[in-house]
């Protein structure tokens, strides 16, 4: 017996991405977009509603037990997303109902409804919005949802650049939706460049890559280590490469390394392949999207670099940093290097230790702490 839309959301969990007890994976922002879809999606046809950064699927499983839609398209950017979301059809008897596209001109060709999460950033909803007006119908309706604490009024400008129409609705257990028509379809300004003199660097991003064009001050603790690191090491990996900005400057300052970049992140994967091509190095560099390495085989890596992230979502958690760092041990040949940088506040050193090896600290100040640790 198929299950009812209300089940259907009810079963559905967050895997393999985090689990933690402020976590979830169907929220009340998904519930209020899916509501206001109700009234539109009836006059689509088939494979004429998309889904972006839909979290675990509650969107597209929810409209498809809504509606019985066939051919809906989704775009994540997390890795664990597209995987959870496939998880959770197989679980609730919807796999195969929709289908799973990068950020681009298929994912939105011809749709008339298109429902958004809120990304974090302003360049990630830029280049949402400028996909869409540049590939739906012409009398798309967009429904971009998230909650009121992290939605400005900067979004509805952003919107406004693409679309000739933007409006809110009124706001339902702390979630609200912009409502955008009227596409204004116009050059993608993604990805964009910036030179970095001080470094002898550009780098690329995509609007969902983490500080964009920037580096961010962590990055730069890590970059003061980078002649210190594993003499005589012949493979690396930038495990969570962001815009590839420590893969890029290992590749030009130690021509003898053979670099793999991997990130979760579809727009960090695409922004970490430019930043290569830009910097001449990408013969040397292999940009992969994958979750913490799970393709790279055992004990096959000389030396790791990672920033962890600390947040997931608006939580605070150690547990991202933890797979991390179980991934670098496990991609380690014994006597190899993992070189990571931290918030001094988080502490983790002790983790380090259990989990990869002896560690030291390489560089400490207030903020950042370097370490290295070295496989057993």
């Amino acid at each position: 017996m198929a299950l009812t839309p209300g089940e259907v959301l009810g079963a559905l969990r967050r895997t393999p991405d985090v689990e933690a007890p402020d976590l979830v994976a169907v929220d009340a922002t998904d519930r209020l977009l899916l509501d206001l879809a109700a009234e539109l999606v009836p006059r689509c046809g088939p494979g004429e509603v998309a889904v972006v950064d839909d979290s675990y699927g509650a969107l597209a499983l929810g409209l498809v037990a809504r509606h019985g839609l066939t051919g809906v398209r989704v775009g994540q950017d997390l890795l664990v997303g597209e995987r959870a979301l496939a998880a959770n059809a197989e679980r609730v008897g919807l796999a195969g109902s929709s289908r799973s596209l990068p950020l681009g001109p298929e994912l939105a060709a011809g749709a008339r409804v298109v429902l958004v999460k809120a990304p974090k950033g302003l360049d990630a909803l830029r280049e949402i919005a400028e996909v869409v007006a540049g590939a739906a119908a012409p009398d798309v309706t967009v429904l971009m949802g998230g909650r009121v604490k992290h939605m400005t009024h900067a979004m509805n400008d952003v919107l406004g650049a693409s679309f000739g129409e933007v409006q809110a609705t009124l706001a339902r257990q702390k979630s609200r939706v912009l409502v955008a028509r009227g596409p204004k379809p116009r050059p993608s300004s993604f990805p964009r460049r910036q030179e970095h003199p001080d470094l002898g660097l550009t780098v690329c991003a995509h609007g969902a890559a983490f500080a964009g064009t920037r580096i961010d001050i962590g990055t730069r603790a890590l970059l003061r280590a980078l002649p210190e690191m594993a003499p005589g090491a012949r493979t690396a990996v930038d495990l969570g490469c962001g815009t590839g900005v420590l893969a890029a400057l290992l590749a030009r300052d130690r021509p003898e390394l053979r670099i793999l970049a991997v990130d979760q992140s579809a727009a960090a994967v695409a922004s970490a392949a430019a930043t290569a091509a830009a910097n001449g190095v990408a013969d040397r560099v292999e940009v992969r999207r994958d979750d913490a390495a799970a393709t790279v085989p055992d004990r096959s890596v000389d030396l790791v670099v990672c920033n962890p992230p600390f947040h997931v979502g608006a939580a605070v958690v150690t547990t991202a940093a933890d797979r991390l760092f179980a991934a670098a041990a496990r991609l380690l040949r014994p006597g190899g290097e993992l070189w990571t940088v931290y918030n001094s506040a988080l502490r983790y050193r002790p983790a380090l230790n259990r989990v990869v090896g002896p560690t030291r600290v390489a560089h400490r100040d207030p903020k950042f702490t370097v370490t290295v640790s070295r496989r057993r």
